[in-house]
């Protein structure tokens, strides 16, 4: 079997509802020995209900959304307001080699656990503090959100349609930031592999999404224009749009950048009288009566279905993709060839169906090889074989609910 990248990292993983705990499941999908610490008292959110249908909820151990974010990874339970809480989360940073948390800015320094306290515990350790706005400027104590990230990063105002309300992406953006965290730490381990120190990263989810529209914001500086929403539009090319097609809420994208590709899409279209009106001569002039264009393609689309114009424009050299359903994705045969999906053994919720890593490794593939813990899960494992803690030490902090 092939080697792990990160057989061998051991994360202290302090992180709780989407941003956070999904980026360290990246390093866990890598190789990476991860421990989350919560508490029955202070609950991982994520843990308290499910967003979806047809799932009922019963208890902790049965949110199919935790379970999605936090793949691959070991659970431990810590009271971290009772100061034996404290000295257990110290011990479990001593051996390892991350620390990631995503509360509040000054949460951790004021229970013990900051960047100064932990390097005195393990001088190289790496401390990823990711936060909405950072942990400097005016806006670090701040609570945020998904919706809060993309208000404040510039993304959400960019994106909607031209006379509808910016669009917030709720958890999308919290998934988004995630990826540019883990890159961070990734980042950070080479960085200790080649210098032997570790470091202190403060991330701003907010900033992590800014740098998705850096070409809008140095239009804005060097520029001084502001572009609004634009819906599916392109700034230079069209048609390119989601077009109505047969069936209920059915639609088909299609993107045209070239002559050639506008004469591929006008003989599929079967070369209407239309097609040939000096308004749509060329790509500049198809650009400024988009409009107009967009609503002659959309009456011929609508006569068909999406997978069906999917399959003759792109055998013709046309960029065109279905608005998938969540059930068409799931059974998409090309999804389904690249093994997008897979099947965790659960043991509460059973079978659940979940994304596979979303890149191959050759040499290291990532991999998922078990299901989100439950609530305490491998409290004996960590506290027992790794901390080396007698049984019944283990049992009087459990009656004392320190490990709790």
């Amino acid at each position: 079997m092939n080697k792990s990248a990160l057989a061998g990292i051991r994360v202290a993983d302090f992180t709780w509802v989407w941003a956070g705990p999904y980026a360290i499941m990246l390093l866990a999908y890598m190789g990476a020995e991860v421990i989350k610490i919560e508490s029955a008292k202070r609950i991982d959110s994520s843990r308290m209900g499910s967003i979806t249908t047809g799932q009922s909820f019963t208890g902790w151990d049965s949110s199919s959304i935790f379970n999605n974010v936090n793949l691959n990874k070991l659970g431990v339970t810590l009271d971290l307001s009772h100061p034996k809480g404290v000295e257990l989360a110290r011990k479990i940073v001593a051996i390892s080699d991350v620390v990631a948390q995503n509360m509040r800015p000054g949460v951790m320094d004021r229970l013990g656990l900051g960047y100064e306290d932990l390097i005195k515990i393990r001088p190289d350790i790496i401390m990823l503090s990711s936060s909405a706005y950072g942990i400097t400027g005016p806006f670090r104590e701040y609570t945020g959100y998904a919706p809060h990230f993309a208000a404040f990063s510039g993304l959400a105002y960019m994106t909607g349609y031209a006379d509808g309300e910016p669009n917030l992406f709720t958890g999308s953006t919290d998934i988004r930031s995630a990826t540019t965290t883990a890159f961070a730490i990734l980042a950070a381990l080479y960085y200790r592999q080649r210098t032997g120190r570790g470091q202190h990263i403060d991330l701003s989810s907010t900033e992590a999404l800014s740098v998705l529209i850096g070409d809008i914001i140095m239009d804005y500086t060097m520029n001084q224009r502001t572009p609004s929403r634009s819906g599916n539009q392109d700034t230079a090319v069209a048609p390119h749009n989601c077009y109505r097609c047969r069936g209920e809420d059915k639609w088909i994208s299609i993107a045209v950048a070239t002559d050639e590709e506008w004469a591929a899409l006008c003989q599929v279209m079967g070369n209407p009288e239309w097609a040939k009106d000096e308004r749509f001569s060329d790509s500049y002039h198809r650009w400024q009566n988009q409009e107009q264009l967009d609503r002659l393609i959309e009456g011929w689309t609508v006569n068909y279905g999406h997978y069906e114009l999917m399959e003759r424009l792109q055998a013709a050299g046309v960029a065109a993709m279905p608005s998938f359903t969540a059930e068409e994705l799931f059974s998409d045969p090309h999804l389904r060839e690249r093994e997008v999906f897979t099947e965790v053994e659960h043991s509460v919720m059973g079978k659940q169906v979940v994304m596979n890593p979303p890149w191959k490794l050759s040499e290291t593939p990532a991999r998922i090889e078990r299901a989100g813990p439950l609530l305490g899960e491998h409290n004996e494992y960590v506290f027992g074989e790794l901390l080396g803690m007698p049984r019944a030490e283990l049992a009087r902090l459990k009656e004392e609910k320190v490990i709790y």
